[in-house]
C-alpha cells in the first residue's frame, strides 16, 4: 500500500503514513483506557521517517509502567489523539487505528497488559501474541 491517512474528528490534524505499519497492537493498560475512552487502545506504528503530521496539535506526556515517557499529540480543537511516541520504542510513531476510519485496517499482532483487560474483551485471530 502506498499511503494511509489518519485524521482527528474535525479533520484539521492528519498523519500521512507511507507503506505498511511495522507493528500493530492493542493495549489494555488503565492509562490507555482512560486516554482512549474505551476498554483498550489500538495503534499502528511506523518508522518516524514514514510519517508526516500536518495541522496543529498539542502534546501531553506521561511516564509509563516501565519508566518510559510517552508523548501524545492531539487536536486542540476536537481533542482527538492521532499520534504518539514512546521512549520504549524509539524511532517509531504510533497512530491511533481509529483515526484511519478503515474497517479493513490490518488486525493487531500484539495484545499487551492483558491482566488489565475487561473480562468481556477477547482479542482473537491467528498469530496474535498475548502479554500480561
Amino acid at each position: 500500500m502506498g499511503e494511509r491517512v489518519a485524521s482527528c474528528a474535525c479533520g484539521q490534524l492528519r498523519a500521512h503514513c507511507a507503506g505498511e505499519p511495522v507493528r500493530i497492537s492493542v493495549c489494555h493498560c488503565l492509562e490507555c483506557q482512560k486516554r482512549s475512552g474505551s476498554s483498550f487502545a489500538a495503534q499502528a506504528r511506523w518508522p518516524e521517517a514514514d510519517v508526516a503530521i500536518t495541522g496543529t496539535f498539542d502534546e501531553w506526556s506521561r511516564i509509563g509502567d516501565e519508566g518510559n515517557r510517552a508523548t501524545f499529540r492531539f487536536c486542540p480543537r476536537c481533542g482527538s489523539t492521532v499520534a504518539y511516541v514512546s521512549e520504549g520504542l524509539p524511532g517509531l510513531v504510533a497512530i491511533a487505528i481509529g483515526a484511519f476510519a478503515d474497517p479493513l485496517f490490518p488486525a493487531p499482532q500484539y495484545s499487551v497488559y492483558e491482566e488489565r483487560k475487561h473480562a468481556w474483551v477477547a482479542v482473537v485471530g491467528d498469530g496474535i501474541e498475548h502479554y500480561d
